[in-house]
């Protein structure tokens, strides 16, 4: 009899627990779903309404999100715990256009820790976690996203951040690009007085450098997309676990025999092949460049030209960065049931634009999944519509978004710091010695122990005992798993 109470007591508080969550949760709650957090007026428990997200009552579900993500954090919340009583961050104010994820927020609290002020927004309209938002809102962060915001409420979010009464930004943490543009053209005289940019993509380094080479970029900027820790870790290791999650989670596809065409065998691209391979997955690869094309070649697969193997191939990935990269006749000539997703950072790479037309009918099938049918009943599925697959559908591995995050808040501390003079208005790539940094704080999570040189050692080699140990020009060679 006292075990079948105990049991009932239990089932009791489990069953209290899931239905406080069910109260809460935006997505089980239609009317909630269906009114623009826009248009709704919440407050967190400071009296604070300087934030917009889907649910502040989820904060206490998100608080939980980011104590999970701390556990697997230790070297970013350890940069946090040496830097917090020297305050490396005091006075900054840093705007941040990042994917709002559990893992984010624990960089952004370390940001605080440091002694910034923040405001943020989301970079990709689907990859906010909505739980997240309402943590960090809560804790006075200034968060304006939601998980299926539309075009324009991508852009008021980003100038909500931006322009507000009393406050003005003196550093950008950006992913992609789009808010350093938007302040670059709205608001140039607030973009003048900007400290430094961080920058972690593909697609806003490209846009940092346009910038650069027509001498329009007045402030020094960090290209954290091409540092050693964010290139051959982040880019290769991360997409080569969430690559096959994302797909999985989507569309529930065996890779095995499957045909499946990566375009571009960059660091994403050598990720994505190289889980693809290890299930049994026929991989064709598609390069501009000769000398990834031969990497793709020496690793066993077969590049091709998209054209070649559209109509027998059963996926299609792409990781280029670039645009219009399949297009409307290329789609058009896919077999029936054939998926198309997208791995870089823009929803530029696959034209999805040219889908939406009268004789093509949409079908949702499922949150980020949607049928594209043709007039004869052809059907491809399209997954996130076009944008940034493993973060809209899916999640990423934490650790490695540790090695990311400690190199960004590095780089804005490093930027904030800096004498005048250090940096002039142009584009530079993380110090080899901070990436070195980076990387030992997150050996003791392998208990792994780095030998050290010896004096004569050191001399005859060249370097300093505690490095940097490799010149600036060398290339960490991306391994085929």
């Amino acid at each position: 009899a006292g075990r079948r109470s105990l049991s009932r007591s239990i089932s009791q508080s489990s069953t209290d627990i899931c239905l406080q969550y069910y109260l809460s949760a935006s997505y089980t709650d239609s009317s909630d779903d269906e009114t623009s957090p826009r248009d709704k007026t919440q407050v967190n428990s400071k009296g604070s309404s300087d934030f917009c997200v889907k649910n502040i009552k989820q904060a206490e579900f998100g608080r939980r999100e980011i104590e999970i993500a701390e556990q697997d954090m230790s070297a970013l919340i350890s940069l946090r715990k040496r830097a917090q009583s020297e305050k490396p961050l005091a006075g900054a104010k840093i705007v941040g256009c990042t994917h709002i994820t559990a893992q984010t927020a624990v960089l952004i609290e370390t940001l605080v820790a440091l002694g910034a002020q923040c405001r943020w927004t989301a970079c990709n309209i689907y990859s906010t976690q909505n739980e997240v938002a309402a943590a960090l809102s809560e804790t006075g962060v200034a968060v304006f996203a939601w998980k299926g915001e539309s075009e324009d409420d991508f852009w008021w979010c980003i100038d909500r951040c931006v322009n507000t009464e009393g406050w003005q930004p003196n550093m950008i943490l950006d992913d992609g690009g789009d808010l350093t543009h938007w302040m670059y053209k709205k608001y140039p005289n607030v973009f003048k007085k900007i400290r430094g940019i961080v920058e972690e993509s593909v697609t806003g380094v490209h846009r940092l450098y346009q910038l650069s080479k027509a001498g329009k970029l007045c402030v020094p900027a960090m290209n954290v997309n091409d540092s050693v820790t964010k290139q051959k870790f982040d880019n290769l290791y991360c997409c080569r676990e969430s690559i096959l999650d994302g797909l999985k989670r989507t569309t529930d596809v065996m890779f095995g025999g499957k045909q499946v065409v990566v375009c571009g065998y960059g660091e994403v691209g050598k990720g994505c092949c190289a889980a693809l391979k290890a299930l049994g997955a026929i991989v064709y690869v598609t390069e501009i460049d000769p000398i990834c094309a031969l990497q793709a070649c020496m690793d066993g697969f077969r590049v091709v030209k998209l054209n070649e193997v559209i109509r027998q191939v059963d996926v299609i990935i792409t990781c280029t960065g670039n645009k219009n990269v399949v297009t409307r006749d290329q789609l058009d000539r896919m077999k029936n049931g054939s998926i198309v997703c997208n791995m870089g950072h823009s929803n530029t790479e696959i034209d999805v634009a040219s889908l939406r037309t009268p004789e093509l009918t949409w079908e949702r099938v499922r949150s980020q999944v949607d049928h594209v049918i043709w007039p004869d009943g052809k059907r491809v599925i399209l997954l996130a519509e076009g944008r940034l697959l493993n973060l809209s559908c899916s999640t990423v591995p934490t650790f490695v978004l540790s090695i990311t995050a400690t190199t960004q808040a590095l780089a804005l501390i490093e930027l904030y710091n800096a004498p005048e003079g250090r940096y002039k208005q142009d584009v530079y790539l993380l110090p080899k010695k901070m990436d070195e940094y980076v990387a030992s704080l997150h050996l003791a999570t392998f208990d792994a122990h780095l030998t050290e040189l010896s004096d004569e050692q050191a001399k005859y080699l060249g370097l300093n005992k505690n490095g940097p140990f490799k010149p600036n020009y060398y290339r960490y060679r991306s391994t085929n798993f």
